[in-house]
């Protein structure tokens, strides 16, 4: 059963770029903070390009202006979500984590199948709100959908 409203963030340990590989745990993540992670399926494709990470990036500002930290999730390595990052202009601040093993998108029930994708064990679509590691709103897209985890919703859902 994927992670619901009330329950903690599991501890999972993720990786990003930062002069180097850097590892970070989710208490680090979410720990005292107020934190939005949104999911994609995979850096570069084209919902995820187009749509998803731009707005986020879009209104960044409007979420840290709120005291909300943002963070990207992908099951792919690190070095795909730098380059992707730094393809799509993502502003100092928003990290661009890699869950390259899908440890995280299991732990919260919200890992698929795209195995017949080519592309095997991906995170689901998803954008979750969190408080001191502990998801307050959870916004899961239906298969090929993408509504509910863009940014303008995740960020009328918080008003």
């Amino acid at each position: 059963m994927p992670i619901q409203p009330g329950d903690p963030i599991p501890e999972v340990v993720l990786k990003h770029i930062d002069g180097g590989i850097q590892a970070i745990d989710t208490p680090t993540l979410f720990d005292d903070k107020k934190v939005v992670l949104f999911a994609v399926p995979g850096a570069f494709t084209p919902t995820c390009s187009e749509r998803h990470l731009p707005g986020f990036v879009k209104h960044f500002d409007e979420f840290r202006a709120r005291g909300i930290d943002v963070a990207c999730m992908a099951v792919n390595d690190p070095f795909v979500m730098k380059a992707w990052g730094d393809s799509l202009d993502v502003p100092q601040g928003m990290l661009m984590l890699s869950d390259g093993n899908g440890d995280l998108a299991r732990a919260l029930g919200l890992e698929m199948d795209a195995s017949a994708y080519g592309m095997g064990t991906r995170a689901k679509r998803f954008a979750l709100y969190a408080e001191d590691g502990v998801v307050k709103q959870l916004f899961v897209e239906a298969p090929g959908e993408f509504k509910v985890s863009s940014a303008e919703h995740v960020l009328a859902s918080l008003e």
